[in-house]
């Protein structure tokens, strides 16, 4: 069994990989490690926040983390674990879903505390190994491994993993987890 895992998790290792390269054109931050440049050391003195509002595909999250007065939250020392919805992700919510969240400042930070693992900074390699999690706002989601891709709650895809900052790190997912 757990040679069976260990094989799964090198294959998803692979394919996460893969991902990054696919998507490290549309500004995403790509894992650093020990063999990493300047860059990626200034990256990882950025909280989560500072990372979201320097990239353009997350303006209507960091709009919305502001609306929800979690900006504060996420700057503080964590580490969080991050699963962040680009603008394209949002924009697949049914009309109306937005704008309606945007104006209940309850029901919005309900669903982006629903997007976040507190306690934990949680690396591609571990999640991939999880079944279920357990959300800042109390309620579970669940990590499914299909074709070597992770998703969330059976249909929300990890689209770009470890974007590392100061205080945890970021999975982007090309959904919005809604509990």
């Amino acid at each position: 069994m757990k040679v069976r895992n260990l094989m799964k998790s090198k294959m998803i290792g692979v394919s996460l990989g893969l991902i990054l390269g696919a998507f490290s054109h549309i500004g995403f931050a790509q894992n650093c490690d020990s063999d990493c440049d300047q860059g990626c050391e200034v990256e990882q003195e950025k909280t989560i926040v500072d990372i979201a509002v320097s990239n353009p595909d997350f303006s209507t999250l960091v709009t919305a983390l502001t609306e929800a007065d979690l900006v504060g939250a996420l700057q503080g020392e964590g580490p969080f674990t991050v699963f962040a919805p680009t603008n394209e992700a949002f924009n697949k919510l049914p009309e109306g879903v937005l704008s309606g969240l945007l104006a209940d400042k309850a029901a919005l930070k309900n669903v982006l505390l629903y997007h976040v693992v507190g306690g934990a900074a949680v690396p591609a390699e571990t999640a991939v190994t999880l079944e279920a999690a357990t959300m800042l706002n109390g309620e579970g989601i669940s990590l499914e491994v299909r074709d070597g891709k992770l998703f969330l709650n059976d249909n929300i895809q990890v689209i770009v993993t470890d974007i590392e900052a100061s205080n945890g790190i970021i999975h982007v997912i090309d959904g919005v987890l809604v509990p």
